[in-house]
């Protein structure tokens, strides 16, 4: 997968709201305005990453690592480290944070999308991940084996889950209204704002 080929998989998902709207029109800029690069670790402000949101078979548990570096409960996932196939980079760090070979796509689009800051550490600055998350399925009863990423990996029910920011709420609202009882008819727009708020030198 090219930057062009990334650039019209996010252009063809539709957010959830105007907050997640926002966020993916700065991933297309950073795409746009850093073809070659905006995959590396080299772009110090920030970069692509790419996440996945493990469900088990009955939708009830997903999959959490407690991040060693960061000390939260979050989705497994990782850099990209140049490759722009962001879905197969999900799939990567999946099945090599959690050693799990169960791992199959629920669906081939993003599931999500979010900006996040991550905190400087050692001699690597304070900066952005630019991350696309996807959605995934496996057997929860495969043996998991922690990483050196992680604390601890383990399936946590969605629905007494206490997620730690706005990113996490927003992908148990997504796998509630896709799966559970929240399922809602709305009518999305789809429509990108031309600017972004979040400068790239933030």
């Amino acid at each position: 997968m090219d930057s062009s080929q990334l650039i019209a998989l996010l252009r063809a998902y539709c957010p959830s709201d105007p907050a997640e709207r926002s966020m993916l029109a700065e991933i297309l800029h950073l795409i746009q305005t850093h073809p070659a690069d905006c995959a590396h670790r080299s772009l110090l402000h920030g970069h692509l990453t790419a996440s996945a949101w493990i469900l088990n078979a009955n939708r009830t548990h997903v999959l959490m690592t407690h991040h060693r570096k960061l000390n939260r409960w979050l989705q497994l996932g990782g850099h990209a480290d140049g490759d722009l196939d962001l879905p197969r980079v999900a799939l990567r760090e999946a099945r090599e944070e959690s050693g799990l070979n169960s791992i199959r796509f629920l669906a081939d689009d993003p599931f999500d999308v979010d900006i996040h800051n991550i905190p400087a550490r050692k001699d690597v600055p304070q900066h952005l991940h630019y991350d696309v998350r996807f959605l995934f399925t496996a057997d929860d009863q495969e043996p998991l084996v922690i990483s050196n990423d992680s604390l601890d990996l383990a399936w946590l029910a969605i629905n007494q889950l206490e997620p730690p920011d706005a990113s996490i709420q927003r992908l148990i609202r997504k796998t509630q209204q896709r799966f559970g009882k929240l399922k809602t008819k709305q009518a999305k727009n789809c429509s990108l704002p031309r600017h972004p708020h979040r400068s790239e030198a933030e």
